[in-house]
């Protein structure tokens, strides 16, 4: 008993002292009042041009990394130089994803928030809903402060509606990524095995399923043993000729402007009729529902010969080691109904919203708007992106932009989250700007672009990323879980026993039964509040 108590009492001092630790921190430049202690004079501010303040000030900015990626992004060339053209100096509060959820916890439970919070691991929709009073509505700061900002909006009218809360304001501010794709998983075939086996690129469902057949029986990596494995993942890909394209995994599609939960769709049914055939004839792996990710990678990678004959990928080199050479992206599958469909976005898989939030604590909400709208310009965007220029970034006489080669023995990916805030923080690239963007074609983002040559024509609109109510957020944890797991239980029953047509009507009952009507509802109001958005 007095071991518990004294591990009970450990516990609690360990909390206290984490509490006071993280308090003070962010209340280590401010007065007793919790805010900044340095006064704006009067003129000190400036509306417009630089600097954005005469005399020197502070802001506290607070962002997340994953991991143990480290703060080196904060001695950017480009951050130094907004510091000396500005005035703002910014002190970064730089934590870890590893423990951020419960420091996070902490934060929002003491209502003590630095100035401005800067990407979208950081705080998430439901934590921003439900904690509204302690951030600051920027809609009159985009109008009178902004005005980067402001003519991104206007140049792509979907920032402004990811970014609008379902009360009409904007509490977080977008961001529109360089150089992304509208196409996301692609559909990568072993062409060696094709051509040894004297089979065309399939086209359709139908020409896939003959190739799967081929595969499975003519030994096509020559290793004398029937190893081959046509597909040996689950998820939306495999069904997306049927016209489900989920790109955010919500069960979710766009049908005729319509939003539409389609795992009780007769397109569903049909394509859970088509796995189970390609189960039962072995073309699928038979550990398909039981393997982990450490097994499945295990096999992309055989190490005596490549046995895997088909994936969704987003570049052919992601998971087959030194396989690689074998496998090549190829357009995607026509469906039943003759149509081609992308996991994806026809906009592009660009934007993002809650990459910059001006808190309620900050004293001078304008300086900070007028700071992060400094983020909006095509060149400061590409930076925060990959790097400054020259360091990472190359530009050329003729106004376009090269990325330099990566430091010996670091990836360039890698290079590129220590030199930039990457995926994160508020941006915006032009789709003007991005033709003078000259990117490798061969490797990383570069090779992505090519590939998507393929595909993006057939990107589908997706259910987009929607805003729920404080009440919704209420609600639709419980619904979502029990739903989402019934739904995912009765499509490895469908396809491994079969039985659909005999079980459907149940199976649609069941899903009723468990509040799918009201969590349906939940997801058509918020698109409906999206759509409207102007």
């Amino acid at each position: 008993m007095k071991k518990q108590q004294r591990t009970s009492m450990h516990k609690t001092i360990t909390v206290i002292l984490m509490v006071t630790t993280l308090l003070a921190s962010l209340t280590a430049c401010r007065g007793d009042n919790g805010v900044n202690t340095v006064d704006p004079e009067p003129g000190e501010f400036n509306k417009e041009g630089l600097p954005i303040v005469n005399k020197p000030l502070t802001l506290k900015v607070l962002t997340v990394r994953w991991g143990s990626m480290g703060d080196t992004f904060t001695q950017s060339q480009w951050l130094k130089e907004l510091e000396k053209e500005t005035n703002v100096k910014i002190e970064w509060q730089v934590m870890s994803s590893n423990d951020w959820s419960e420091r996070k916890s902490i934060m929002l439970a003491s209502g003590t928030l630095p100035d401005i919070i800067v990407g979208s691991q950081t705080f998430g929709d439901s934590d921003i809903v439900n904690n509204i009073s302690l951030f600051r509505p920027l809609d009159d700061y985009i109008e009178q402060n902004m005005p980067n900002l402001k003519a991104a909006m206007q140049e792509t009218p979907e920032m402004k509606k990811i970014s609008t809360f379902p009360d009409g304001k904007i509490y977080s501010l977008p961001a529109r990524l360089p150089s992304r794709p509208k196409s996301s998983r692609q559909p990568v075939i072993n062409k060696t095995w094709l051509d040894k086996l004297g089979l065309k690129v399939p086209d359709t469902i139908d020409d896939l399923y003959n190739v799967f057949k081929a595969f499975k029986e003519q030994d096509p990596n020559g290793n004398g043993k029937h190893d081959e494995i046509p597909f040996i993942e689950t998820g939306n890909d495999l069904i997306s000729p049927f016209g489900i394209a989920d790109l955010n995994n919500n069960f979710m599609v766009i049908k005729d402007g319509k939003a539409v939960y389609y795992p009780v769709s007769e397109e569903y049914k049909e394509a859970l009729k088509w796995e189970s055939k390609l189960f039962k004839e072995g073309l699928l792996d038979e550990e398909i529902f039981t393997q982990d990710e450490t097994l499945r990678s295990a096999k992309f990678r055989n190490p005596d010969a490549p046995i895997v004959g088909f994936t969704y990928q987003w570049t052919p080199d992601a998971v087959f080691g030194k396989w690689s050479d074998q496998y090549e992206t190829i357009p995607p599958l026509a469906g039943p109904d003759g149509k081609r469909y992308t996991i994806g976005n026809p906009y592009g898989m660009n934007l993002e919203r809650n990459e910059l939030l001006i808190t309620s604590s900050c004293k001078y909400p304008e300086i900070a708007a007028r700071w992060a709208d400094e983020f909006y310009t095509n060149e400061a965007s590409i930076q925060n992106f990959w790097g400054a220029i020259g360091t990472v970034i190359k530009k050329n006489d003729d106004g376009t932009y090269m990325l330099m080669d990566s430091p010996t023995g670091t990836s360039a990916d890698a290079w590129y989250w220590e030199e930039s805030l990457r995926d994160f923080g508020p941006k915006y690239v032009s789709p003007s700007f991005e033709k003078n963007i000259i990117l490798n074609p061969d490797n990383g983002d570069g090779l992505k672009l090519q590939l998507d040559n393929l595909g993006s024509e057939y990107a589908t609109l997706p259910f987009p990323n929607v805003m729920y109510t404080a009440e919704e957020f209420q609600k639709l944890p419980t619904l979502t879980k029990d739903i989402d797991s019934y739904v995912n239980t009765m499509r490895a029953q469908f396809i491994i026993l079969g039985g659909i047509d005999e079980a459907w009507d149940d199976y649609v009952k069941q899903l009723r039964g468990m509040g799918l009507e009201q969590m349906v509802k939940i997801r058509t109001d918020a698109y409906s509040r999206y759509m409207s958005v102007e």
